[in-house]
């Protein structure tokens, strides 16, 4: 459509949402409405009703000054806001709307003809179906829109429109029906059937769903920029307006009775209203319809060319354009045909309060990505006609508040009805489920506050706070092995935060830049969608230098990082040695250490975490215990448990184990007595020879360790658990409460 000739203006935007704004519910149902719940009763749905209108039209002014709103319109802005899934799902939502409107229009229409109907029956004694005169209307208006195209149909619409305004200005030179004005007005400016207030909403509401309509011909529009918010806004200020000075016409020209009983009481009131009133409303349903059948077309077109149709070969089809006016007919038929097919069955009534739903979650949506604009303060977000953050705010929150005021039952049959469709959608194209930036952009200003709220709290009043891992990972052998990834991803899945750095060694250039990329890319692709961890490179000559680096900096979530976990491998140990250079670093900073020695065994879940604590270090035992609990929090753990072992002298034996039995009940900690294990230390045995024996089958075995292990370089603290899977060594940093 990019090579499509523009050919419509401001004019065609306001008329085509003032068609449809003054259509078939001011004609048939606004005198219904003061009859039922009064003039004031009016006048409060009324400001209901802009109170999603009038947002949702600064909205969709302010999106399109923003950048150039291509063919869709609405569709248009919702997918380049949302994502394609997401807009394709509320696109299609949206044209079904706009289809089926035609079809309500069109039966609307035929109320105009009820002296045809009356007549036939009188004098000829033929009951006469509706449809004897909606289906050739039908029929006739696809002719005129599938032939003559949009051209056309804006020329009829101007026509039709120009009867319009005679009949509304007729109505108003009218006078009062057997009465006058003081005793009606006396009757029906009060409540009544308060009750009722939201049932008369739902029939009414129709009326306020056209201040959109022009937006869906912004593919034909010279100036989208310009046409939509003056169109737009002109439209709805305009019907927002008028229908106060309606509302009191009609509470002054008729008895709440009268107003009730007779759904063409304007007729009755309008100057030359018997022949006058007919025609408007004739002119109105048909225009309305005229201009639903103009934009439906340009909405499907749209959601085609982004084959958002899980049919491609039906998105190559109603993609087409005619050559010689760039007309969509391909769409344009299918949306007579669906029309053509509800004009046939009749009732709609059903049907259009779900077309009521799916209008206002589309405006409720356009009011939301225009909070989002403004929440997510995108640079890029620069349009020449602004509104402000909580009038956007407001319609969304009263479109959904609307929509569980008029039916919870047509309420909930949308959102599942839309959920289903997404999910569909979502399934057969998997391979674009881009992140939307206005999403990336809201939270990146949400995550950036929280970081803030969060130091402000630390560096403000002393309060205590729970004690929770926020573990960071310093390593080079990412693409060789992932057991510190999984590690990292045990401790954040649910209660922890994980930091893992891919080291890159060199120093900081170009080329290591693009390797740092490159990296990066691979390692997100490739990583498992369930990881918690958040990942990134860092580009360092030594890892003394990453590491210095790294830990002065606060962790993903916000919170200061408290923890650094090192790996190596037991079968090579070529790392050990930066290890243990940098452990005092670590340590001196405040930092909880860990220490993951590798093994190439898999790990075995259901054999559990082991864990070695002595009765003298409660500072390792606490935190390892800790460290367990939250370990068991991942779905690989599911079916695993904690032992608790403690290697003692004999007649220390009974107060260790009471100690430690006390410990898990105090704590809550899942960990069952049988699973609690006070070992008599065998002189003729080291303690290592114990742990490998009782752990040789473990899935984790935990080991706790001081800053003195590490004397003149010793690497002894790791030697002669060859049998053993994983192991990590825990060194805390002061005692962790169990609390």
């Amino acid at each position: 459509m990019s090579g499509q000739q523009k050919k419509f203006g401001t004019p065609a935007v306001f008329f085509t949402a003032i068609a449809t704004l003054f259509g078939a519910i001011l004609f048939l149902r606004f005198g219904y409405a003061v009859g039922t719940v009064g003039l004031w009763g009016l006048f409060v749905l009324i400001i209901i009703g802009n109170m999603v209108t009038i947002p949702t039209a600064l909205a969709i002014s302010e999106l399109a000054t923003n950048k150039r709103v291509e063919g869709g319109g609405e569709y248009f802005i919702i997918s380049r806001s949302f994502g394609l899934n997401i807009g394709g799902t509320l696109g299609i939502m949206l044209y079904l709307s706009q289809t089926i409107s035609v079809a309500f229009y069109i039966i609307a229409f035929t109320e105009a003809f009820g002296f045809f109907f009356n007549y036939m029956a009188i004098n000829y004694d033929i009951d006469l179906p509706r449809q004897a005169v909606s289906v050739p209307v039908m029929l006739l208006l696809s002719a005129l829109v599938i032939f003559k195209g949009a051209n056309m149909g804006l020329k009829a619409l101007y026509v039709v429109v120009g009867v319009l305004i005679l009949s509304v200005i007729l109505f108003f030179l009218g006078k009062p029906v057997e009465g006058n004005d003081a005793t009606y007005f006396a009757s029906n400016a009060k409540w009544m059937n308060s009750n009722q207030l939201f049932i008369v909403f739902a029939i009414i509401f129709p009326a306020f769903t056209g201040m959109t309509a022009g937006v869906g011909l912004s593919g034909d529009l010279k100036n989208p920029g310009k046409s939509i918010p003056l169109g737009t806004i002109a439209g709805t200020l305009t019907s927002f307006v008028l229908y106060f000075f309606l509302a009191y016409k009609l509470a002054i020209s008729a008895s709440s009775g009268q107003l009730s009983d007779n759904q063409l009481i304007m007729a009755d009131i309008a100057l030359y209203g018997s022949v006058i009133v007919p025609l408007g409303l004739a002119a109105s349903t048909f225009s309305s319809a005229l201009g639903s059948v103009m934009v439906g077309p340009r909405t499907l077109q749209a959601i085609a060319l982004d084959s958002s149709i899980p049919i491609q070969s039906a998105n190559r089809w109603l993609s087409r354009t005619r050559d010689k006016d760039n007309e969509p007919m391909n769409a344009s038929i299918i949306t007579c045909l669906i029309a053509l097919i509800f004009v046939a069955i009749g009732g709609v009534d059903v049907v259009a309060q779900i077309i009521t739903m799916f209008f206002l979650v589309t405006y409720g949506t356009l009011c939301l990505i225009s909070f989002l604009n403004h929440f997510g303060s995108s640079p890029s977000y620069r349009p020449s006609f602004k509104s402000k953050w909580y009038i956007s705010l407001l319609g969304f929150l009263a479109a959904v508040w609307i929509m569980f005021q008029i039916s919870l039952v047509y309420t909930l049959i949308a959102f599942v009805t839309m959920t289903l469709l997404y999910l569909y959608m979502d399934h057969y194209h998997s391979r674009r489920k881009g992140f939307a930036a206005l999403f990336a952009n809201t939270l990146l200003k949400i995550n950036r506050d929280l970081q803030i709220y969060l130091q402000k709290k630390r560096t403000g009043v002393a309060i205590k706070q729970e004690w929770r891992p926020s573990a960071i990972c310093i390593s080079r052998n990412t693409f060789k092995r992932n057991n510190a990834l999984k590690l990292l991803d045990w401790i954040s899945y649910k209660y922890g935060f994980g930091t893992y750095l891919h080291l890159i060694d060199g120093y900081f250039s170009k080329e290591t830049c693009i390797q740092a990329d490159q990296e990066l890319k691979r390692l997100v692709t490739n990583l498992d969608t369930s990881s918690h961890v958040y990942i990134d490179t860092i580009i360092s000559p030594s890892t003394t230098s990453a590491i210095a680096q790294s830990i002065q900096i606060p962790g993903i979530a916000g919170m200061e990082n408290n923890m650094v976990i090192f790996e190596f491998d037991k079968s090579e140990r070529q790392d050990l040695h930066d290890i243990i250079d940098n452990f005092k670093m670590v340590d001196a900073g405040g930092f909880d250490v860990c220490i993951l020695a590798s093994s190439r065994k898999p790990v075995r879940y259901k054999s559990g975490i082991h864990i070695w604590a002595r009765s003298f270090d409660t500072e390792n035992a606490n935190l390892m215990i800790l460290l367990g609990f939250i370990i068991l929090g991942h779905p690989e753990w599911k079916n695993a448990n904690i032992k608790l072992f403690n290697v003692c002298r004999e007649e220390e034996a009974a107060s260790v184990r009471k100690r430690m039995n006390d410990l898990v009940e105090t704590g809550r900690l899942p960990i069952t007595p049988s699973n609690v294990e006070v070992i008599i230390r065998d002189e003729n045995r080291t303690i290592k020879e114990t742990i490998c024996e009782h752990s040789q089958d473990a899935g984790l075995t935990m080991i706790g360790f001081n800053d003195k292990c590490f004397k003149n370089g010793d690497t002894e603290l790791f030697d002669g658990y060859d049998d053993i899977g994983d192991i990590l060594f825990v060194h805390s940093n002061g005692v962790k409460e169990i609390e």
